[in-house]
């Protein structure tokens, strides 16, 4: 999704389309310089910062308010509601980018769903959002647990048949003598059947064989002309006495289908659809089947094609008899299909679709299916806005008008994007800046507003504006790269560099190392700009830059040619500098380097995992895990990398194990050190912490490098702070600043803080801000060990250099209650939550207004906080005596 919806035709012409070779020379020497008299127009060609996209998400002008009101709905609604509302509140969690929650959401939704319809679409769609993640099942099951959350549901269990659907009541019969066998010829042959057990089939074979037609007084009735042949006649009649089917091929199975429809045999037709529902194993099966399925109505069966293929995706997307079945069959065959999770279905295969490929028929096919199903003013306006979207990437632009409008009509203000987009693309700047200011002015303004504002404004205006939305949401990346881009076309690159340098302090933007990247190439800085692209190769080895032109290993491999090779030892001894300086992607940069070495690549994959941790990339950190399992060099090793797998994604226990297995082969740093962390987390036993002492001791008596060796005395140290041992703590730190584990000041520094020697503390954690190149942490730490002036100085360095950081807001946010500055205080609070869904944040505000009496105030923040998290105590508490009007 990094480049979805650029509005390419609203950004500037650049004829002269870059040739990166005229900027990088495979032969060994220099670069070409920059001339004064061509530089602009070369910086430009590089320093290209194309227009925000318009991002096909639900962004409601108060989020807060929203997710209230889906927690008082689910509080009260029927049990058939809670599913979409949880959809809902996934939608909003999207918008905010808050990737956690929103499979928390999807979590919500699949355990209430209400039907199995429900439980098939969500449990695929958690399924589909845990997409790599197949070998923690495979490592679970290794350790003797079964890990089928969201496994296949057993449909025809769920789907009871209904025992009075045939029933006969009414039914007239005929009183004369008749034989109790009735023949049915086919093609010549008879077949000798029960006359009672087949008119017991349906109320129609009752008529006609004990009612008042003339077959009723027949011993032989001709079926040649039913479409039914001898066998599947002779499994009917077997079926009337036995009550079940014999063993049938699945051809003969659906003659017998189509014929029970037909005749209203529902018992039999059940039987045949449960059978049948049996054998779908996989697409080919569902894709043949489901068509018979939705032409007889065959519940079962279609829900059971319907969840083999949700279960295939996103491939099956890839076939176009699939695509048909969803975009052709009527609402009646979707019914059946589905149930009523229509806008259910639709939302997740065109989210699925928009991830494929955002500009293809399918998706825009798709997201017209979820337009038609939507049922409410909140499913509509995520489906206009998404389709609007689509329409608008597919340069048709007036079905884009009419559905940002549509989208607009029913509330949803961020639509008003698109409609400024189609303005100015009819050449209307104005009327788009207008459309803007317009927004602005009419509600509590987002940064989104301004920034969507900027693209229809120049020079000192445009600029404000850009200011103005960084303020108001730090979060968004296009503010800094166009402040950088236009501080190089003025040839101040280190101004620019300070400014790349802001958001990439604390969000990990692919987008911004690329520029920073070019940055660097134009001021010859080559070794800076190969750390930049060995970065972003970490992350994403298969980037294109250039807006998709080239691929970013290509250029990796030119701008090499011009910086001077490292040897191993170079490498080891850099990899040491740039950990110990708190620089975590230097220290990616340099792993990627020695991974294109001879070097154990296991040890380096997972370090590398280690540092994407740090840096807040949990995907990438678990590929990279998989990766070091892959390469590992031994079985002991590779049980330490499974170890860390199951850790990492909450199974602490099966990591433990592994730990132990690992030991139980050979005695290891790594392992030992495995253990610890798994031991000190799974236990609930507090005594367990002399455990995890003699197992980091042990884990420091095993050879290791000084970079493990130093997390290792680290980790000793605070275990010793806990159990109130502060002359170890102290030993260990030290030890561990001995061999340059920076990150072991913050913990000295606690020591002497709890030794009541405050001014230590603070020249502790001033000493990791000089050394640390990521230091936002170490001023909030600092921040606790001097006065309240130089605190808040500290905590506005925090917020500048790491906005996402709450801790400072929440501090501001209490200096200002404890000096009855209470409006203050709650926009303090406000000021971070428009762009974070922050607990802490919202329990604090939730609190503040309770203090003021703000009834109404306290709830909204209680109901959304319970969003964030439903279990959260305090919260809870919180929301009770709220609720209760109690003071």
């Amino acid at each position: 999704m990094r480049t979805f919806f650029t509005a390419d035709s609203c950004k500037e012409a650049h004829p002269n389309a870059l040739n990166p070779q005229s900027w990088l020379h495979i032969e060994r020497g220099k670069l070409p310089k920059l001339s004064s008299h061509s530089s602009s127009a070369s910086i430009e060609s590089l320093i290209k910062v194309p227009q925000p996209p318009i991002l096909p998400f639900y962004k409601p002008i108060d989020y807060v308010e929203v997710l209230a009101q889906i927690h008082e709905e689910l509080e009260s609604c029927p049990p058939q509601e809670r599913s979409n509302l949880f959809l809902l509140q996934y939608q909003v969690f999207r918008g905010l980018g808050e990737v956690k929650l929103m499979r928390r959401s999807l979590r919500g939704a699949w355990q209430r769903a209400n039907t199995v319809h429900e439980k098939i679409i969500f449990g695929a769609w958690l399924k589909y959002e845990k997409q790599g993640e197949e070998l923690i099942a495979d490592l679970l099951s290794t350790c003797g647990k079964c890990a089928k959350e969201f496994g296949p549901v057993d449909v025809a269990s769920h789907l009871q048949f209904d025992r009075n659907v045939s029933s006969q009541e009414g039914i007239l019969t005929n009183k004369s003598d008749v034989s109790q066998y009735v023949i049915f010829t086919i093609e010549n042959e008879k077949i000798v059947c029960d006359r009672q057990k087949i008119s017991e089939l349906s109320v129609p074979f009752h008529a006609m064989l004990k009612g008042y037609f003339s077959e009723s007084l027949s011993d032989t009735i001709d079926l040649s002309e039913n479409n039914i042949s001898i066998s599947g006649m002779r499994a009917i009649s077997y079926f009337s006495l036995a009550g079940s089917l014999p063993e049938l091929p699945p051809n003969l199975l659906l003659e017998i289908l189509v014929f029970a429809n037909k005749y209203c045999c529902e018992r039999l037709k059940d039987a045949c659809d449960r059978r049948l529902a049996s054998l779908v194993s996989s697409k080919e099966d569902a894709v043949e089947l489901m068509e018979y399925a939705l032409d007889e109505n065959s519940v079962i069966l279609a829900a059971s094609c319907l969840q083999v293929l949700l279960r295939d995706l996103p491939n099956c997307l890839n076939d176009n008899r699939v695509v048909d079945i969803f975009i052709h069959a009527n609402r009646q065959q979707l019914e059946v299909m589905v149930g009523p999770g229509l806008f259910a279905l639709f939302c997740f295969l065109s989210e699925v679709s928009m991830n494929l490929n955002s500009s293809s028929d399918t998706t825009a096919h798709l997201l017209e299916r979820l337009v038609d199903f939507s049922e409410n003013d909140k499913q509509r306006l995520l489906a206009f806005h998404q389709l609007g979207c689509v329409r608008f990437l597919r340069k048709e632009y007036d079905e884009a008008r009419g559905l940002f409008e549509g989208a607009v009509k029913v509330g949803h203000m961020y639509s008003i994007a698109g409609l400024a987009r189609l303005d100015y693309l009819k050449g209307e700047k104005l009327l788009s800046y207008e459309k803007l200011s317009s927004v602005i002015a009419s509600v509590t303004p987002l940064g989104w507003m301004y920034q969507e504002r900027s693209l229809y404004c120049d020079g000192d205006i445009r600029w404000e504006d850009l200011e103005k939305a960084t303020d108001l949401d730090p979060t968004l990346i296009y503010p800094y790269m166009y402040r950088a881009a236009s501080l190089m076309r003025t040839q101040n690159a280190q101004a620019a560099l300070e400014e790349i340098n802001r958001i990439l302090g604390f969000k990990l933007s692919l987008e911004c190392l690329e520029l920073r990247f070019f940055i660097y190439l134009t001021r010859e800085d080559y070794k800076a700009a190969l750390c930049d692209i060995q970065a972003i190769l970490t992350l994403r080895p298969d980037y294109r830059m250039f807006e998709g032109r080239v691929a970013a290993s290509q250029l990796c491999t030119l701008v090499r040619e011009h910086v001077e090779p490292w040897t191993t030892a170079d490498c080891w001894a850099r990899l040491y500098d740039c950990w110990s300086a708190v620089d975590d992607i230097g220290s990616l940069s340099v792993i990627y380097q020695m991974l294109e070495s001879d070097a154990a690549k296991g040890v380096l994959y997972f370090r590398q995992s280690l540092l994407l941790l740090r840096l807040n990339c949990p995907e990438a950190a678990m590929r990279s895990l998989q990766l070091a399992r892959q390469h590992a060099s031994s079985e002991h090793e590779r049980l330490v990398y499974e170890g860390w797998i199951l850790y990492d994604t909450g199974h602490y226990e099966e990591g433990l194990h592994k730990a132990e297995e690992s030991i139980s082969i050979k005695r290891s740093f790594e392992a030992f050190f495995l253990k610890a962390y798994a031991l000190a987390d799974s236990s609930l036993d507090s005594s367990c912490s002399a455990t995890v002492i003699s197992l980091l001791e042990d884990a420091l008596k095993c050879p290791s490098d000084n970079l493990r060796k130093g997390q290792a005395l680290n980790n000793l140290g605070s275990v010793f702070v806990d159990c109130q041992k502060y002359d170890s703590a102290a030993d260990c730190y030290i030890n561990a600043l001995k061999i340059r584990h920076t990150r072991a000041h913050q913990g000295l520094a606690r020591v002497h803080y709890l030794k009541q020697d405050k001014a230590a503390a603070y020249k502790e954690m001033t000493e990791l801000i000089q050394k640390a190149k990521n230091n936002a942490s170490a001023f909030e730490k600092r921040s606790e060990y001097c006065d309240r002036e130089l605190a808040q100085a500290d905590l506005e360095m925090v917020t500048r250099l790491d906005p996402l950081r709450v801790y400072p807001y929440r501090y501001r946010a209490a200096v200002l209650m404890d000096n009855r500055k209470e409006d203050e205080a709650i926009a303090e609070l406000s000021r971070a939550i428009a762009f974070k869904a922050d607990l802490h944040l919202l329990h604090l505000r939730a609190a503040f207004h309770e203090h003021k009496g703000d009834v109404l105030g306290a709830l909204r923040d209680c109901r959304a906080a319970l969003s964030v998290d439903p279990n959260h105590q305090e919260m809870l508490e919180l929301h009770s005596r709220v609720n209760s009007h109690e003071p």
